[in-house]
């Protein structure tokens, strides 16, 4: 799990930000949404809030940045290509170091594992651990010195001389099978992406996109159906069986839990019967070639409708579906720019209950995301989707640079309202709209 992210000279983040997973002294002792381990009580949930171009989506592009860094540094980048950050533009801070760092939990071991780049080269990298409590040096870096701690096992000094001035040591470690330091790397790997700007979607193969998607589209709007009070069951999104028309076109899935693909679509009652990925007519070959069709039953007709036909709703649940249902077999990280992007409020809603829920997500797996859906700060249907500790708040000083800072810093009441609060302006983060009354005449 993370624990907490720091980052500092990264596109609108002039200065160092910190984001923290630990919770904090609100809500209540035995509250669910809270995981305790190694000593830690932390949350697999954070939201962030802002005004456009606040640099909330920054926040997530930092550790976007640090996955794509530890995964492509050492097999991807060009050897003499530098390094792809995006350092803050102003204030003499292009040429200035960015640094990028993060904390988590890996197997009951905390890591704490960071770099420093500028544009040519990687200035700095270091790696703790804390085995059994106590911190352990693995390795520092300093440009081309490297200190190893005697705890560190491996050729790492053969290690080092192949790991070039603008790749990562654990970049260049990790791909030549360290095995010790194949967890942190891990972690990197298997964390998912959606919309994260600037920086590549990653999707798991445990599960064929198209079905994961499809499941999830299908489980999301079974739970609509359901009424006001519906909730995606954990059962809605585990099929192991499949019907005989689809059983050449998709590949085996086994969960533990068992229902049929088809009943669920249908169950959906939105107007979509079935489901099928097929190849275009006249290509032989390819998966990158397949598309997703939807059965559509209308009266005593039917039709199968390609997938970008669809709404933008219907497009969305099929990008953000194999995200979430992979995230939450696995217990990996997820993170979404703008979750409510074309989604129902209650969508986003269920998305954000499925990660707090310990039931739903027994591997503890972590969604941080931005947004501006406000329901989700309130008490819709009777409860308060998201602690205080986890919400975040964007806001961009005089001078450009982007502050990020939690919702607890105001020590809002027990009781009080924070959707209003927050758009009334009382936490900040919020648009200035006086310009906007100006182009349309008004005083």
């Amino acid at each position: 799990m993370l624990i907490e992210l720091r980052f500092e000279n990264h596109r609108s983040a002039r200065d160092e930000q910190v984001l923290t997973l630990e919770a904090g002294r609100v809500g209540t002792v035995n509250d669910g949404r809270v995981r305790e381990a190694d000593n830690l009580r932390l949350l697999p949930v954070a939201a962030i809030y802002g005004a456009n171009a606040s640099g909330k989506s920054n926040v997530l592009s930092a550790i976007g940045f640090m996955r794509d860094a530890v995964l492509d540094s050492h097999s991807s980048w060009p050897p003499l290509g530098g390094v792809p950050r995006e350092a803050f533009a102003w204030a003499g801070k292009a040429n200035e170091p960015s640094t990028f760092e993060v904390t988590v939990l890996i197997g009951g071991i905390r890591y704490q594992y960071g770099f420093s780049v500028d544009q040519e080269r990687v200035l700095e990298e270091w790696l703790f651990a804390w085995p059994r409590g106590r911190k352990q040096t693995w390795f520092e870096r300093a440009r081309a010195e490297f200190a190893f701690g005697e705890h560190l096992r491996g050729e790492n000094r053969v290690l080092e001389k192949v790991t070039r001035p603008n790749a990562l040591f654990l970049s260049t470690a990790a791909r030549h099978q360290h095995e010790q330091l194949t967890p942190v790397f891990d972690w990197f790997n298997k964390l998912l992406t959606v919309r994260v700007v600037g920086y590549k979607e990653r999707y798991s193969d445990a599960m064929p996109a198209s079905v994961a998607a499809a499941v999830f589209a299908a489980a999301a709007a079974a739970a609509a159906a359901r009424g006001p009070s519906g909730m995606i069951r954990v059962s809605d999104l585990v099929p192991t069986r499949q019907s005989t028309e689809f059983s050449e076109a998709l590949p085996r899935i086994d969960p533990p839990e068992s229902t049929n693909l088809r009943d669920l679509l249908r169950a959906a009652d939105v107007g979509i019967a079935d489901f099928r990925v097929s190849n275009p007519r006249g290509n032989k070959s390819g998966a990158d070639q397949r598309r997703i069709e939807l059965r559509h039953d209308v009266g005593e007709d039917d039709a199968w409708l390609p997938l970008e036909q669809e709404s933008a709703g219907t497009r969305a649940l099929f990008r953000l579906g194999p995200a979430v249902i992979r995230a939450l077999a696995s217990g990996t990280p997820l993170v979404v720019d703008e979750l409510e992007s074309s989604l129902h409020p209650l969508i986003a809603l269920e998305v954000v209950r499925l990660f707090n829920d310990p039931d739903a997500n027994p591997h503890d797996a972590q969604l941080l995301f931005t947004t501006h859906d406000t329901n989700l700060l309130g008490t819709i249907l009777g409860a308060q989707p998201l602690r205080r500790d986890q919400i975040w708040l964007t806001e961009k000083d005089p001078k450009g640079g982007t502050n990020l800072y939690p919702l607890t810093d105001f020590k809002p009441r027990k009781l009080e309202n924070l959707e209003r609060g927050y758009l009334q302006g009382r936490y900040g983060a919020i648009p200035i709209l006086g310009a906007l009354a100006r182009l349309a005449g008004e005083e």
